[in-house]
């Protein structure tokens, strides 16, 4: 974040810099028949021109293009809803009762008794303030690497360019060692749920995906007691995550995609588009890599060695087409770009 804080400075330098260069040589070209320019008057023509800035921002961040910029593309302003707050924290943790309902019914869960309970424990332990990831601002540029877990990836040589990314998000058990020349070394956030949990490195921070109540009692348990050890399999009785590192999916804003971007298609949203669609709410550019079929129209994972698996993409559960199309739309509309493999 410090690093993005300095470039933004730098920006905000040069542009006050710019300002007054061009306020001084447009005065100086008049000086000899018109008047000169004293430190008063020079000050206030730099002050005119810094208000007119400030006051009429012209675009929402310090990209070239910006995602969040509106009355571009039709369709997609129907659906991005700039107030959803993609993160859970003490803040925010409350369910309207669509949500609440909704939520509950994903996995076939019963309506618990205590899910207000399971929140203040949840950030008596985990941080209960605002992320830092979601900072955004007019001067910044935030540049996503969603990396997918398509076999796509393999011989693609792309690690290099995903590297270069702010922030790299992976999912799931997806692994970098032995594929860092397709895949890319850095990862800076991986989204999981307990039955997809795996060991990360020190300074990746851990985006819990909740489906159910006892995903958030999990995170509890996994960094105290241990006492939850199985949900519909087996999982991790302690996780080795430092407890700042420790993010929650916002429930209502798994709704959000389910109902605004998939408008209801399966029966809940899959990682991978939950992991797309809060990308466009926390950065300003984002690139897709490891999305969709290899070249021969296989679906499954870069690190297997099966190329004709493909059951993940009709599972009962996600619309795996339906939620290809979303973002070949985003894509198309060039709110994204997405990378299919060499």
């Amino acid at each position: 974040m410090a690093m993005i804080r300095k470039k933004g400075l730098k920006v905000f330098t040069f542009i006050l810099l710019l300002v007054f260069l061009t306020s001084f040589f447009l005065n100086y070209a008049h000086t000899t028949t018109a008047y000169t320019w004293f430190p008063k008057q020079m000050v206030m023509h730099f002050s005119e021109h810094l208000k007119r800035l400030m006051k009429y921002p012209e675009r929402p961040c310090g990209c070239s293009q910006c995602i969040s910029e509106t009355g571009l593309a039709p369709w997609f302003d129907e659906r991005f809803n700039h107030t959803m707050q993609p993160l859970l924290n003490a803040q925010n943790a409350f369910l309207e009762n669509d949500t609440y309902r909704w939520w509950m019914k994903l996995q076939r869960e019963r309506l618990p008794r205590r899910l207000n309970d399971t929140f203040r424990e949840l950030f008596r332990i985990v941080p209960s303030d605002v992320d830092p990831f979601l900072e955004k601002g007019p001067l910044v540029c935030r540049r996503c690497a969603v990396v997918g877990n398509s076999g796509n990836l393999k011989q693609s040589q792309y690690g290099r360019d995903i590297d270069n990314h702010d922030f790299v998000l992976r999912m799931n058990r997806a692994p970098t060692a032995g594929f860092e020349a397709d895949v890319g070394r850095k990862t800076t956030h991986h989204l999981v749920y307990p039955e997809s949990f795996r060991e990360l490195a020190e300074n990746v921070s851990m985006i819990l995906i909740p489906f159910k109540t006892m995903d958030l009692q999990w995170v509890i348990s996994a960094m105290t007691k241990g006492t939850i050890n199985f949900t519909y399999v087996p999982v991790p009785r302690k996780i080795h995550v430092k407890k700042e590192k420790i993010l929650i999916y916002h429930p209502a804003f798994i709704k959000y995609v389910f109902d605004s971007w998939l408008q209801s298609h399966g029966r809940y949203p899959s990682t991978g588009i939950l992991s797309v669609i809060l990308s466009l709410h926390i950065c300003d550019e984002v690139d897709l890599y490891g999305f969709g079929a290899d070249s021969k129209g296989n679906w499954h994972h870069y690190w297997e060695n099966n190329p004709s698996a493909g059951a993940f993409r009709k599972t009962g559960v996600h619309d795996g087409d339906f939620e290809s199309n979303v973002t070949t739309t985003l894509a198309s509309l060039n709110k994204i770009r997405i990378f299919k493999g060499r």
